[in-house]
């Protein structure tokens, strides 16, 4: 076993067996081979966890269906000195990983997260378009990672106290105020890179209206507290929270 691996990939799944295979792909097709893929099993009923092994990821069970207790699931079995976190839907270019790499190994950013496209617009030709730009735009004003992709150094994950598992939403938005903290105290930046985007799925556009999915960027910002309530969250969504 190796436990001087370079870095750790999470990826949170519920029920992704369609998608995930793709997200792997990209994971694995990097130029870096000191690493790992944690693949955090969040009660899936599908064979996203069979999947997940044939493409050669380590899979962990966490039984409560919540975005924040898989990630953190993950990182507390991680054996890399780094945190990738990325979501099921989303694809890595080789080009990020090394950027974001090298940001971490210069001793100088302590962590941060990526511009966001949809790989389609879902013939919704101004939101497909508008709300990855608008999300982008506030990502780099005020320095929040979206959680389909976040990088960070795994003793100052731990040391920012993870991911909340007080909020059923929104969870990003508090990590990244939370680890900016840590990484000003320890005079690190946190950086969001915009040179390679990652490409995350436009199922968000199908499953929410317009109002929601400003509302998603919108409500962590301002009313975080309101992502406390697992019944909010899922009347707000329209879907079981997981």
């Amino acid at each position: 076993m190796n436990n001087n691996l370079l870095f750790t990939v999470v990826i949170p799944t519920y029920n992704r067996g369609a998608l995930i295979v793709n997200t792997l792909e990209t994971v694995f097709n990097q130029s870096y081979r000191n690493f790992e893929v944690i693949v955090v099993d969040n009660n899936c009923s599908d064979q996203t966890a069979i999947l997940a092994k044939e493409k050669g990821a380590r899979v962990v069970f966490e039984p409560i269906n919540q975005i924040s207790r898989a990630r953190n699931a993950g990182a507390c079995v991680a054996r890399g000195k780094y945190l990738f976190f990325v979501d099921a839907d989303t694809q890595i270019s080789n080009e990020l990983l090394l950027l974001s790499l090298q940001r971490l190994e210069g001793g100088e950013c302590g962590g941060g997260g990526s511009t966001v496209v949809f790989d389609s617009n879902q013939n919704q030709f101004f939101f497909g378009s508008f709300m990855p730009y608008f999300w982008s735009w506030i990502s780099k004003t005020f320095k929040l990672a979206a959680g389909s992709f976040i990088f960070c150094d795994k003793k100052t994950f731990f040391e920012a106290e993870c991911f909340s598992e007080k909020l059923f939403a929104g969870e990003e938005i508090l990590f990244s105020i939370n680890y900016k903290k840590r990484c000003k105290k320890k005079s690190l930046t946190f950086e969001i890179v915009e040179d390679f985007p990652v490409v995350t799925s436009s199922r968000k556009l199908v499953w929410f209206n317009p109002l929601q999915i400003l509302f998603t960027i919108l409500i962590p910002l301002f009313f975080p507290w309101v992502l406390r309530s697992k019944r909010f969250c899922s009347f707000w969504y329209r879907r079981p929270v997981n």
